[in-house]
């Protein structure tokens, strides 16, 4: 029920993003149906007990599958160009699925180091709890990577660009050293977004996203994703484990993160033309010590960024100042730009990472990854920008 419709391939992308996957009921509404149910009447018992049996292809219960769910996934494979999509509750859910669903205890995992502190404890605290091995590695080093995978892999897990230190990771590289050693690769593609990166192309096997950042990108609703065109990973892991375990999609935020695919395209292009102007600013401003964006000439990974993205995505992160009371002191100093953990939204957000997302990190574990203490990540988003310029210059002036 999840796999993309080929009539719909010949499209462009941004038809795909407006039309696809939209199943209409008999009524032949516009707007996507919202199916609020969570149960699906049979005629008989036959037909009941078919369907449990999977002799025929209908929709049993809205854990497993639901019609506006259903169209969510559609349309998010035909962007992803995948064959299988499954939505999820969340984005954390998502992540948890694809690794939990192909590992078993006694099995290794190779993780890249800069993570997003809730992917870091599923990796550094729950998995080893079940009997599972887990290394993590410098992402940005190959032989690192190399190093690792001499003693063999069942799954990779990285994260390109990094939370909030914007590592970059050779997609193609790490997935060529894990194929090899007979691992499966997971990358957790949010900072990108589907519209600037397509990590199954790059020879990924599974990409999840939380659809609660740039796929909503109104702070409006949760919601998950993972998307593979490996059959019997879709089929034989994926599917049983998240219809058993329970981590399903609302029909509601479905529909919400359909309506949101939507202007997906429109909106990341101009996140990645207002973050790279602002980027730039930051860059010039005398109060601000280090910048990192994947699109600016002096990322260390400037080169890998510009092959593997199409653009430089919606998040920047920079030193305010040279400490972490000055950090305090210039978020408390904004004024338009709010202080949010979320990221992906129309509003532009601002948070302090060693704090908020990564504060379950060791100090010694901070330092490894570069998140320092006067650190902040800003999610760029749709505004004036030169109002967020201003709004930033006004903060620092304070500051001083």
């Amino acid at each position: 029920m999840t796999k993309a419709c080929s009539t719909y391939d010949a499209w462009r992308q941004q038809t795909k993003l407006i039309h696809g996957g939209i199943d209409r009921s008999a009524f032949q509404e516009t707007s996507e149906a919202l199916f609020l149910t969570s149960g699906y009447i049979y005629n008989s018992a036959e037909e009941a007990m078919n369907a449990f049996k999977g002799r025929n292809q209908r929709y049993i219960y809205s854990r497993y599958s639901n019609p506006t769910v259903t169209m969510f996934q559609n349309r998010l494979a035909l962007l992803e160009g995948s064959k299988y999509c499954l939505a999820t509750s969340s984005g954390m859910a998502a992540v948890f699925g694809a690794i939990a669903s192909n590992v078993q205890n006694g099995d290794r995992v190779i993780a890249s180091r800069a993570l997003f502190g809730s992917c870091h404890y599923i990796l550094s605290e729950i998995l080893p709890s079940f009997g599972i091995e887990v290394i993590f590695v410098d992402g940005s080093n190959p032989d690192h990577w190399s190093k690792a995978f001499e003693k063999g892999a069942k799954c990779v897990f990285l994260e390109t660009p990094s939370n909030p230190t914007l590592e970059i990771i050779d997609i193609q590289l790490v997935s060529k050293l894990a194929h090899e050693a007979g691992a499966i690769v997971i990358v957790d593609n949010v900072f990108a977004s589907p519209i600037l990166q397509k990590p199954l192309s790059l020879g990924a096997d599974i990409v999840v996203y939380s659809a609660t950042k740039h796929i909503d990108g109104q702070g409006r609703s949760l919601g998950g994703a993972i998307l593979t065109n490996n059959y019997p990973i879709y089929k034989n892991k994926l599917m049983p484990f998240l219809r058993h375990t329970g981590p399903a999609l609302s029909p509601f935020n479905s529909w919400i993160l359909l309506k949101g695919l939507e202007t997906l395209g429109t909106r990341m292009s101009q996140h990645c033309k207002n973050s790279l102007l602002v980027a730039k600013f930051l860059q010039s401003h005398p109060k601000v010590r280090k910048v990192l964006y994947p699109n600016l000439r002096e990322h260390p990974q400037y080169e890998l960024a510009t092959s593997q993205m199409s653009a430089g995505g919606s998040i920047i992160t920079f030193e305010a100042g040279a400490s972490q009371k000055s950090a305090f002191s210039f978020l408390n100093s904004l004024n338009m730009i709010r202080i949010s953990n979320n990221l992906g939204d129309v509003k532009s957000l601002i948070t302090h990472p060693a704090t908020t997302t990564h504060h379950r990190f060791s100090s010694n574990e901070r330092m490894q990854l570069g998140i320092t203490r006067p650190m902040v990540r800003l999610s760029v988003g749709l505004e004036d920008v030169e109002d967020i310029k201003e709004d930033i210059d006004h903060a620092f002036n304070v500051l001083s």
